[in-house]
C-alpha cells in the first residue's frame, strides 16, 4: 500500500508518525511511505536520517499568532490544499494519516476532496485545533489517552490505542557505560532544550552533596550548552552533554530517573519502557495540555510533577537526592509507569488501518 503521513513540525507530532511508518513497513516491506510537512529543520533532519521521503507544502499555524498573522495564514490555505492535491495525485495513497500540527490540515482536506480514506492520530489528552477541525473529515481517530477530550459527532470512529513508540526506544542499544555505583539523571528539555530547566539544574548541582555519586546526561539545546557544560565542570560532576540527541534511547536506557517536559510523546515513551520521571510541564503549552498529560502518570504514583512556577534549584536537588536514596520508590514508580504504557500502539493502529481498508 501507499501510506501518506501528514503533519510533524515538532518531535511530538513527528515521532509517532515515524513509529506508525515503521509498523507499516514491518507489516509489509513493500508498503511505500511518504511524509508531507512544511519542511522545518527537525522534519528534514530526522526523516533524512531515517531514509523516509518527505515533501513540503505551504502552511502556517493560526493559534496565538495575532489577528494579521492569522489572516495571512488563512490566505495560504488554498495554496496548501492545491499543493497537497498535486502530491496526492502523484503518490496515489491508499490512506492518509494526519498526526497533528497545522501542516496536516491542507493534506487531509485535499484527501477528503479526492475521496481518500483518512485517519488521525491525536497525541495529547487535550486535542489541538487542527485535529479538532479535521475530526469531522476523518474515517478513524486514534487517541493516546483514554480520557482524551475529543468531541466528534461519531464516537464509533474513535479508537484508544496509545501513542506510537519508535522501535529504537523499545529496543535500545548500549551506548552509555556508567559505573554501577553512579546514580544517573537524564535531563531532556525537548529538541530545543528548556532554558528554565537548564537554569534550575545549574543551581541544583551546587546543592548536591555527594557529587561523585551522580552522573548526568543532559540535552541542553544550543543556546545554553556552553553555560551548562561549564557549570558541570565547576562542580566536578561527571556528565554527557549535547545540545541535541538524535537517539533518545541514549538518554533513556541507563537513566535511574528522568527529568523532562510532559509532551505526549515523552510521556508515552517513559511509560512504555517503565522509567521513573519528574515532569516539569511547559507552562505555555496550548490549553495547559502538558500538565494534563503528566497527570495521567502522577495520579497513580507513576511519576512526580513539579510545576515550573514552583521549580527551584535547591528543591530539584532535594528530589534528586531523595530518589537516589530510595531505590524501592524508584522501582515502584517504574512498575506503575510500565503498567500504563502502550508499547504496541503503532501495531494496533496499523492493524486497524488494514481493517478499515478491507485488507
Amino acid at each position: 500500500m501507499n501510506i501518506l503521513i501528514a503533519g510533524g513540525g515538532t518531535g511530538g507530532h513527528l515521532f509517532p508518525g515515524i513509529a506508525i511508518a515503521e509498523a507499516f513497513m514491518a507489516r509489509n516491506s513493500t508498503n511505500r511511505i511518504l511524509f508531507v510537512g512544511t519542511g522545518r529543520p527537525v522534519e528534514r533532519s530526522v526523516l533524512s536520517k531515517k531514509g523516509l521521503p518527505h515533501e513540503c507544502i505551504t502552511a502556517e499555524g493560526l493559534k496565538g499568532r495575532g489577528l494579521w498573522n492569522q489572516v495571512f495564514s488563512l490566505l495560504k490555505i488554498p495554496k496548501g490544499i492545491f499543493e497537497s492535491v498535486r502530491i496526492l495525485k502523484h503518490f496515489k495513497p491508499d490512506l492518509v494519516i494526519g498526526v497533528g500540527s497545522y501542516s496536516a490540515g491542507p493534506v487531509v482536506i485535499g484527501a477528503w476532496l479526492m475521496g481518500i480514506k483518512i485517519v488521525l492520530h491525536e497525541q495529547n489528552i487535550l486535542p489541538g485545533i487542527t485535529n479538532r477541525i479535521l475530526s469531522y473529515f476523518a474515517d478513524r481517530i486514534y487517541i493516546s489517552f483514554r480520557n482524551s477530550k475529543l468531541e466528534t459527532r461519531n464516537l464509533k470512529k474513535i479508537r484508544f490505542t496509545g501513542n506510537p513508540i519508535r522501535k529504537e526506544i523499545l529496543e535500545p542499544g548500549t551506548k552509555f557505560q556508567v559505573s554501577s555505583f553512579k546514580f544517573q539523571v537524564s535531563i531532556i528539555g525537548g529538541s530545543q532544550g528548556a532554558h528554565s530547566i537548564n537554569m534550575a539544574v545549574i543551581e541544583a548541582i551546587k546543592h548536591i552533596k555527594e557529587k561523585n555519586n551522580f552522573f548526568f546526561v543532559h540535552q541542553t539545546g544550543e543556546q545554553d550548552a556552553a553555560e551548562v557544560k561549564n557549570a558541570y565542570l565547576e562542580q566536578g560532576i561527571s556528565c554527557t552533554l549535547r545540545p541535541f540527541f538524535d537517539d533518545m534511547a541514549e538518554l533513556y536506557q541507563k537513566a535511574d530517573i528522568i527529568i523532562c517536559r510532559a509532551g505526549a510523546t515523552t510521556v508515552a515513551e517513559v511509560a512504555a519502557i517503565g522509567k521513573p520521571v519528574i515532569f516539569i510541564p511547559f507552562p505555555f503549552a496550548a490549553d495547559n495540555h502538558q500538565v494534563l498529560n503528566a497527570r495521567t502518570l502522577t495520579r497513580t504514583g507513576a511519576a512526580e510533577m513539579i510545576l515550573q512556577k514552583n521549580l527551584t534549584g535547591k528543591g530539584l536537588a532535594e528530589r534528586i537526592e531523595y530518589y537516589a536514596s530510595n531505590p524501592d520508590r524508584l522501582k515502584q514508580m517504574a512498575s506503575r509507569a510500565k503498567n500504563l504504557g502502550r508499547p504496541n500502539a503503532a501495531e494496533a493502529i496499523v492493524n486497524d488501518c488494514y481493517k478499515l481498508l478491507g485488507n
